[in-house]
């Protein structure tokens, strides 16, 4: 905004100071619930959990028997299953740091890769991302990533694509990551690597296989009630769960209360993923919402994008443009800006939108509200 009514030089992040305002919020959190927990009658056992049985589950030396277990658990970062793992920052600790290192670099570019990144780049670091694929943020639709790719670059992020890490070494003060691009390998010195190349569910270590709880990759395999499939007394709901939801914390909470009413009333309710968006908090914001097939999971598209759209035969015309001319984004010196919708030709259904701007995580939730109610983009 320098020369445009804002004296910028004297517009700064503090970092500790940020982080204090943060803890405000969050420190909170777990006392206040648990404390509701007991208001409410649950109980709460602290520890590690494994089944010993269908509907039986040991923490510690406590054996919980039930007539239902629900399995909530979460996700945790994958293994690199690299060299040097021991020196990755994860997400949840960065976000705990009480100073910011001078120069971070991040192993992944999706969603984690990328906020972080920006964060940390706005706060004065030099920052460093290396992507594996030859696409950051593969959800989203590529037209638009490829303006956020260029904005990175000017927040002075270095991001490298085709890049893998194969090892991480600690050298005095610094890390040096050993990376394979094009076969040829080089190394990235930094004070910090973080972990962002994506998380699998907590399930590793509950004993699932011994009482005979079918899982997979995804998390445990569950019907359209959220009700495991080999164990009726078992339900499993967000990232632990194998089912077609993103995996997004509003959707897990929304799962959560699936699986309660089903407990409660006998399976009767199921989930209905459609329409929810998903937004990368980058500067600006990438949001995409639109129709997913009923079977797809989690990781396919957060929106249908033209290549999905063309390989299921869909007939459809797009409406796109880029932005940054438009009074919404000159107004606040945003350079890059665009959107794109997917209208199906037939019906005029709105079969994907995709918007890159300033507000696109709150505009969004117009085209999620018209998908999920089946409003036309024509009346």
């Amino acid at each position: 905004m320098k020369g445009k009514g804002i004296q910028a030089a004297k517009l700064q992040i503090d970092w500790p100071e940020l982080m204090r305002f943060k803890r405000s919020f969050t420190e909170p959190v777990p006392k206040r619930r648990e404390e509701g927990f007991a208001k409410a009658g649950v109980a709460a056992f602290h520890g590690r959990a494994r089944f010993v049985g269908p509907t039986a589950v040991q923490v510690g030396e406590e054996i919980l028997e039930g007539r239902y277990v629900v399995i909530a658990a979460g996700e945790v970062p994958a293994n690199l299953e690299i060299p040097g793992i021991e020196h990755l920052t994860t997400s949840d600790q960065f976000l705990e740091l009480n100073e910011l290192p001078r120069r971070i670099l991040f192993i992944g570019g999706g969603y984690v890769a990328f906020e972080f990144a920006h964060i940390a780049a706005c706060v004065g670091s030099q920052v460093t991302v290396l992507q594996r694929g030859p696409r950051p943020l593969a959800l989203f639709d590529p037209d638009l990533v490829d303006q956020l790719v260029e904005r990175t670059h000017e927040l002075g992020i270095d991001v490298h694509l085709g890049t893998e890490a194969i090892g991480i070494e600690k050298s005095s003060a610094e890390l040096d990551v050993q990376a394979l691009a094009s076969g040829q390998t080089s190394t990235f010195q930094a004070e910090m690597v973080v972990h962002a190349a994506g998380r699998v569910p907590e399930i590793n270590d509950l004993n699932l296989d011994a009482v005979g709880i079918e899982w997979e990759e995804r998390g445990v395999r569950v019907n359209e009630f959220l009700q495991s499939v080999s164990i009726p007394g078992v339900y499993a709901a967000g990232d632990a769960a194998a089912s077609s939801g993103l995996p997004l914390a509003p959707v897990a909470s929304y799962e959560g209360q699936i699986v309660a009413a089903n407990l409660l009333k006998g399976n009767h309710q199921r989930p209905n993923y459609l329409g929810i968006p998903s937004v990368v908090f980058t500067i600006p914001p990438l949001a995409a919402v639109g129709l997913r097939e009923r079977e797809a999971p989690p990781l396919a598209a957060v929106g249908l994008r033209e290549r999905e759209a063309t390989e299921q035969n869909l007939k459809f015309r797009v409406k796109k443009d880029m932005t940054s001319t438009w009074y919404s984004s000159r107004r606040v010196a945003e350079t890059y800006s665009g959107y794109k919708v997917l209208i199906e030709e037939r019906t005029d259904r709105i079969l994907g939108a995709h918007i890159l701007g300033s507000e696109a995580d709150e505009v969004i939730n117009l085209f999620a509200l018209a998908i999920r109610s089946g409003m036309r983009a024509t009346v």
